[in-house]
């Protein structure tokens, strides 16, 4: 008996019990399916993530005061006043980030592979308006012009201040595009003038759309020159950050080293505790890769489960199947056929339904990519496609050869006997 006549004997036999074909097919559909679509939800959940951090650069250095203590340095709240020499006392005796701390990173000398340097002050509840229309904004950041690139923040109309705003501390501001539907809607915002907690700003530029990041709207912001900040908003404390970008992705890591070294001089570091914390995008982008690709591999293992589930039904089906033809394998061994071709036609029809179970599963699975999950967009993995394929098929086989060895050494005159 060739491959063909076994092939055509395994679809009628597989034909004959329409329903209970389909109901096995269903468990490796479902087996299938949730392997790669948890895959895709997973890989889709990695790439959001990194493109979030992707966005403040992967070559930035962000440096905040890990002192808490009468103000802080690290985020948009209140800062004590910045303070003098350095120390190696406790705690509440450590600096706080200045501008001096900011202008000594910038010493080519002693920091080679730092590129630009933006320090950074915020306004603690920043009110906005224009004519009848108000918007408290979430972060607005007194900062240089070096801040725009360094944070990947570019200009979609209008433009950034300069370098000559700083210097004449020029009230002028460029907002994100949330701020600007609050406060304009549909009107044109550049050259227009908008009061920020009583104090006018001249809006120069309107940022390119950035999205949300979690809970918090990356385009509720606004960004003005520091001097400008400071003197009507801020008042002229230590910083809340100072953003360092380095000349390349590269060279991020030197870049660390260099800045950790300029500030333990400065502020007195001898004893391996600094008073200030270094957050590196590269290193976290890599930390957060390695964490969703073991989350990623987890979910999968988990959907695994059901193919597994699914292989049992194969086994189970394949168990009834044989004992109801039994006086067929009877008959047929009575006729001539070798044990190869009922150990194969047994083998095939599992094969079949998994093979077809494992089609539509990818059907499945690829028409549910298109849609969002749990508000993250999945991304089809093509090798998740060939390996849930792969082991479908596998578990047809492996599944499927108890039943069919089972069948295969039947000897024809109990087949026959068997009611």
């Amino acid at each position: 008996m060739n491959q063909l006549e076994i092939l055509r004997f395994a679809l009628r036999g597989l034909l004959a019990n329409k329903m209970r074909s389909a109901l096995t097919t269903l468990g490796i559909l479902i087996g299938v399916a949730a392997v790669i679509l948890l895959v895709a939800v997973g890989e889709g959940s990695s790439q959001s993530i990194q493109k979030n951090i992707q966005r403040l650069g992967a070559n930035t250095l962000t440096i905040s005061s890990s002192f808490s203590g009468g103000g802080g340095g690290g985020g948009f709240g209140g800062r004590a006043p910045g303070g003098g020499g350095g120390n190696t006392g406790p705690r509440t005796q450590a600096r706080q980030l200045s501008l001096a701390d900011a202008k000594a990173l910038t010493d080519r000398t002693l920091a080679p592979s730092v590129r630009s340097v933006s320090p950074v002050v915020g306004a603690n509840s920043a009110t906005a308006a224009y004519g009848a229309a108000s918007h408290t904004i979430a972060q607005f950041v007194g900062t240089y012009p070096s801040y725009f690139e360094a944070m990947n923040k570019p200009v979609a109309e209008g433009t950034y201040f300069f370098n000559d705003d700083v210097l004449a501390a020029r009230k002028v501001v460029v907002l994100g595009r949330t701020v600007v539907e609050e406060l304009f809607g549909a009107v044109d915002p550049i050259g227009r003038q908008v009061s920020v907690s009583g104090v006018p700003f001249t809006v120069v530029g309107v940022l390119k759309e950035s999205g949300s990041t979690g809970m918090q709207d990356a385009d509720d912001v606004a960004v003005a020159p520091l001097p400008a900040v400071q003197q009507s908003l801020s008042g002229f404390g230590s910083l809340d950050s100072i953003v360092v970008q380095a000349t390349g992705a590269e060279a991020t890591t030197a870049a660390q080293s260099e800045v950790t070294a300029v500030l333990n001089q400065r502020h007195g570091i001898t004893d391996g505790n600094p008073d200030y914390r270094i957050l590196n995008q590269a290193t976290l982008q890599e930390t957060v890769s390695e964490a969703t690709g073991t989350f990623t591999v987890l979910l999968g293992a988990v959907a695994a489960i059901s193919l597994l589930v699914g292989g049992i039904g194969i086994t189970n089906i394949m168990l009834v199947t044989v004992t109801e033809r039994t006086r067929e394998i009877g008959i047929r061994k009575a006729i001539g056929a070798p044990r190869g071709a009922i150990l194969g036609q047994f083998l095939m029809e599992a094969t079949l339904l998994s093979l077809v179970g494992g089609l539509l599963g990818v059907l499945v699975a690829f028409v549910g990519t298109r849609f969002t999950v749990a508000g993250i967009e999945p991304v089809l993995v093509p090798s998740s496609v060939a390996l849930a394929l792969g082991v479908s098929v596998g578990i047809g086989l492996f599944f499927g050869s108890y039943p069919a060895n089972r069948a295969a050494k039947l000897r024809p005159i109990q087949a026959l006997r068997h009611e």
